[in-house]
């Protein structure tokens, strides 16, 4: 599935709730469906700044792609987490750079997250697409 697949079946199943507390459940439900980040890469220098939470991500680059993992110590955040490395992970560190993530306001997360989780957001997709910007670079 591409990206844009990806972002098109995120956004359909958003459009599902009309209510956005029902969104709410449906982001802490994916967090718990996120594949959990293996224990040894929670650490400082994978905590990603600017999140109100205490978020783990970490990246490898296999068969040519971006696999992410990730984490969150509260169960909003880890729904957050899980949307992003759903959409980002197993793509070409091209898609992901070049990527405008149009469903997160489709969705309308930062509409409807708090400023500083917006921002928490808005730093998680920095942090992927650096880290795709990195394999990029390591690997051209």
């Amino acid at each position: 599935m591409s990206l844009s697949e990806k972002e098109i079946e995120l956004v359909d199943e958003f459009a599902i709730y009309d209510d956005w507390m029902d969104k709410y459940e449906y982001i802490i439900e994916l967090g718990k469906d996120l594949p959990l980040i293996d224990e040894a890469h929670k650490i400082d220098e994978n905590i990603i700044k600017g999140c109100q939470s205490t978020v783990w991500l970490h990246a490898v680059y296999k068969d040519g792609k971006v696999v992410f993992t990730g984490d969150a110590d509260a169960i909003i955040v880890k729904g957050l987490v899980a949307i992003l490395v759903r959409a980002l992970s197993e793509e070409e560190p091209d898609a992901i750079i070049n990527n405008e993530l149009e469903f997160v306001k489709e969705i309308g997360l930062q509409e409807h997250l708090s400023p500083t989780r917006s921002n928490g957001v808005l730093a998680m997709i920095k942090q992927m697409k650096m880290y795709a910007l990195g394999f990029k670079m390591k690997n051209a």
